[in-house]
């Protein structure tokens, strides 16, 4: 390999690792009929004039496996977190109790479980996007090495440790989503 250039594969693999634990974190807020806390990650709450995560206005339990509960800490915001969950897409609907707020998590019927399918594969496609465009810098990089005098060889060698990075990023993307589609499914 050529001595004088060498493909920052650390930064490259750090981005890819960055696509994959944005996945992670899209397919933690879908649901799957169980209740979870991560499921409320991407609701904001309007608390104090700027957009809050709702878990920085109150304490998010799940005590039983269809249900979550949110003890929001300032009497004044339990109207605009109700709101924000109505809002949020999420399907729920929030039942008040004082400061508590309880989410009975329903049962997810075919139709719904099919459509959640296809938001993760979309979810997917899009890391696998991600994962395409790195690879392109990384490729990028190298013909602009050629480009300044790298050997054909060495060429050869750093396009195929590019791809080989790629298809193994690539392949934990698909197990993921594999996994993913699996649990929702799963009546």
């Amino acid at each position: 390999m050529s001595e004088d250039f060498m493909l920052d594969t650390d930064d490259l693999e750090r981005r890819m690792n960055g696509a994959i634990a944005s996945l992670r974190t899209e397919f933690a807020s879908l649901r799957t009929g169980r209740a979870s806390a991560s499921m409320l990650e991407p609701v904001m709450v309007d608390a104090y004039g700027s957009m809050t995560p709702i878990n920085q206005v109150g304490t998010v339990n799940v005590p039983e496996p269809r249900m979550v509960t949110i003890n929001v800490w300032d009497k004044g915001l339990v109207g605009k977190v109700e709101k924000a969950i109505r809002e949020s897409g999420l399907g729920i609907n929030p039942q008040l109790n004082g400061t508590i707020i309880m989410l009975p998590i329903p049962e997810l019927n075919e139709e719904r479980r099919t459509q959640l399918t296809k938001v993760a594969g979309t979810y997917a496609e899009n890391a696998r996007v991600s994962m395409r465009n790195i690879r392109r810098d990384g490729m990028d990089q190298i013909k602009k090495a050629k480009a300044d005098g790298m050997s054909e060889d060495d060429q050869k060698i750093w396009e195929a440790e590019m791809q080989e990075m790629t298809n193994k990023f690539t392949k934990m993307v698909d197990e993921q989503l594999e996994t993913k589609q699996a649990e929702i499914m799963q009546v």
